[in-house]
């Protein structure tokens, strides 16, 4: 990789993890797309995601925890059925064209998914988790993250809070640890499967980890938060459109 490009990458992930991490996310979706803006090569793609999503969703899950925003039986339950799947998912190898497709279908439908969470408010009434659909919804969520690298944060967050299964404060915990086995166990896979990992990680690696610390530690009240959300949909949408539709 020529030295311009790999700085051009180190800095739009530094952006992205300090972005995510200020609104509670890991990242993945965000890495993808600027991966797949800067047509970086497909077999790349998933293990430099998860090593980026695991040191962000790391930093995310310390704080969370820390400030007592988990529920444990509610993350148990997906986790159970998440964390084989996302094993699963790390292992396949998939062909390139149904790669990009999948990934590009997986960008747009997180960013829509970002622009709809601003709408979807909690009720404030705990209602009794359903444990059959949870551990449906934890397998499919930790299969899709382990084959396209990312950690599911981004789809298990709005369903907690749409089934009002705990609080909206819970909900950041159990979404960031969730991220961060999925992301562990999807890359052990990958690696169990192609034992490899790209050297310019490291580099990655070392930025998005400062950006995770800043995003986390500045938090979403410092920032124009509709202002990041609107620049996140349209990065995320445009990269989903061209791995979809160009080739």
């Amino acid at each position: 990789m020529e030295h311009q490009t790999l700085i051009v990458l180190s800095i739009a992930f530094l952006l992205i993890a300090i972005l995510y991490s200020s609104v509670g996310h890991a990242g993945a979706s965000g890495y993808l797309a600027v991966m797949a803006l800067m047509s970086f090569p497909v077999a790349s793609i998933k293990p430099i995601s998860l090593v980026l999503n695991i040191l962000v969703s790391l930093i995310a899950t310390h704080k969370f925890l820390k400030g007592g925003c988990f529920d444990r039986k509610v993350f148990e339950v997906f986790a159970v059925t998440s964390i084989p799947m996302a094993f699963v998912g790390g292992y396949l190898k998939i062909d390139t064209h149904l790669f990009k497709v999948m990934a590009g279908l997986f960008l747009i439908v997180s960013a829509l998914l970002l622009i709809s969470r601003q709408f979807i408010k909690s009720s404030g009434q705990v209602n009794k988790i359903n444990v059959q659909l949870a551990l449906v919804i934890g397998a499919v969520i930790g299969w899709v993250s382990g084959l396209l690298g990312v950690g599911g944060g981004i789809f298990l967050s709005p369903i907690i809070i749409l089934f009002g299964w705990t609080s909206v404060r819970n909900t950041s915990g159990i979404a960031a640890l969730f991220i961060l086995c999925n992301s562990v166990v999807g890359l052990a896979g990958h690696y169990a499967s192609l034992k490899s990992v790209p050297f310019e990680t490291i580099f990655f690696a070392l930025f998005v980890t400062a950006g995770g610390f800043i995003g986390s530690h500045l938090g979403s009240q410092k920032f124009n938060n509709k202002v990041i959300v609107a620049f996140l949909f349209l990065v995320l949408l445009s990269a989903g459109i061209k791995f979809v539709f160009g080739g």
